[in-house]
């Protein structure tokens, strides 16, 4: 079709015009996807760089590197380079090679620390030892980080993660999400506490979710100002990144703000033994019905030094927590727990599946449910005693449970506890 004349250069025109327009349009979207791609770039770089800074903190050059069948790398590392070292306030730390007495009251005897006991078991040891002089260290990898919802917050609890049964309300349920079935003992000085506790798989639904089974050793009120150590086993797939149950530590002074952390993750427990590794797998664990594995730990207070140790076994004393990292626990712990933790995150509104325990409740037994037996406390004169006036402690009964015995054989006191979580009398 012919144009009129001079309606070319008018259609020209409208042409470049809107051509223009476009452009005006098009060039900004064009550079803010160059800026967000450059800034994802960097964003990616920086999280990178900070990843690899962590790693490089926390994996120590290795004398000696040990595979497990989990997947697991054991580091040996030598005992003056281990994590706690990194902190100012262990700058001219001199390492305390054994405690000066052991609970019973007596001196400490020197084979305490030996490591020749076969009874106690970690995956990694079917594969190999670390040499006199080092200490076994879970090493850290780039995934573990990233699984983290910030470098900064991986490998720390968070907050509200005590149970408080002495003033336990009902909207103390949801709190945190974190429930629990405890015994517990208050209104005393305790110098420690011991107890064999049963080890299982429990089963978690949520990969934020943890179940763990431990022994808290309190001081302070429960505010900003709570110290805490504990000891146990736990599942948990956000920390470790499977469903291996294993043995941790965890310490806080100023209830999990800014202080503490999982196993040697940061500067705070002092590690002396060369067989155990923190954070590592435990084997075999118990089933359903059929055979029954558990630990024993005992963490108690040097009345010389003052500092926290910790014995895993009859024969391992693993390391100690010194005494200037606490303010309460300086002295003496107010209150001692024992007992079973889950995460509650409520997936899609109702209660988590995820297990206590064995993931059975208390009343069906030994065999079926968890239990912790031997329960002790370390007293004012160094002795190892059953405690007095325990107590229970649950928020929810019909989701996790707990039952307090005592035994005239050599269970002394124990409790069978735990639960499955979710079910028609938990939503």
């Amino acid at each position: 079709m012919a144009l009129p004349c001079g309606s070319g250069r008018r259609w020209w025109r409208a042409v470049k015009m809107a051509l223009g327009l476009c452009l005006c349009f098009l060039i900004p979207m064009a550079a803010a996807g160059i800026r967000n791609n450059n800034n994802s770039i960097f964003s990616d770089q920086k999280l990178k760089m900070e990843v690899h800074q962590q790693l490089k903190l926390l994996n120590k050059p290795a004398h000696k590197s040990i595979k497990s069948s989990d997947g697991d790398i054991i580091d040996c590392i030598h005992i003056n380079n281990q994590p706690a070292f990194d902190h100012p306030l262990f700058k001219n730390h001199t390492i305390q090679m054994r405690p000066s007495f052991h609970p019973e009251g007596r001196l400490f005897d020197e084979s305490k620390v030996s490591s020749k006991s076969k009874s106690i078991n970690q995956l990694w040891h079917l594969n190999g030892r670390c040499p006199e002089g080092t200490i076994p260290v879970r090493r850290t990898k780039e995934d573990d980080l990233l699984r983290a919802s910030s470098i900064k917050s991986y490998g720390r609890k968070k907050h509200l993660t005590i149970p408080k049964p002495s003033s336990a309300q009902p909207d103390l349920i949801d709190q945190g999400g974190h429930q629990h079935a405890i015994v517990y003992v208050e209104g005393d000085k305790y110098y420690g506490a011991k107890a064999t506790i049963n080890v299982w798989r429990p089963q978690i639904q949520e990969p934020n979710e943890f179940s763990l089974s431990q022994i808290w050793i309190l001081g302070g009120s429960f505010g900003e100002d709570l110290n805490s150590i504990e000891a146990g086993w736990q599942v948990s797939p956000d920390l470790y990144g499977d469903s291996n149950s294993r043995l941790f530590t965890y310490w806080t002074s100023d209830a999990y703000q800014a202080t503490g952390c999982y196993n040697l993750l940061c500067s705070g427990f002092i590690q002396i033994n060369n067989q155990i590794a923190m954070g590592a797998s435990i084997y075999p664990v118990s089933g359903y019905g059929g055979s029954q594995y558990d630990i024993s730990i005992l963490v108690w207070k040097d009345p010389k030094e003052g500092n926290w140790w910790m014995q895993f076994g009859n024969e391992h004393v693993l390391g100690y927590w010194p005494a200037f990292l606490f303010s309460y626990l300086s002295d003496s712990a107010s209150m001692v727990e024992w007992g079973g933790e889950v995460v509650n995150s409520q997936p899609d509104g109702q209660h988590t599946s995820t297990q206590m325990g064995s993931g059975h409740f208390s009343g069906e037994g030994f065999g079926r449910a968890s239990y912790f037996k031997n329960i002790q406390i370390v007293d004012g004169s160094n002795n190892l005693r059953p405690p007095k006036d325990i107590a229970t402690f649950t928020e929810q009964p019909n989701c996790y449970d707990v039952q307090n015995r005592k035994s005239s054989d050599n269970w002394g006191n124990y409790f069978y506890y735990g639960g499955p979580g979710k079910n028609p009398n938990c939503l």
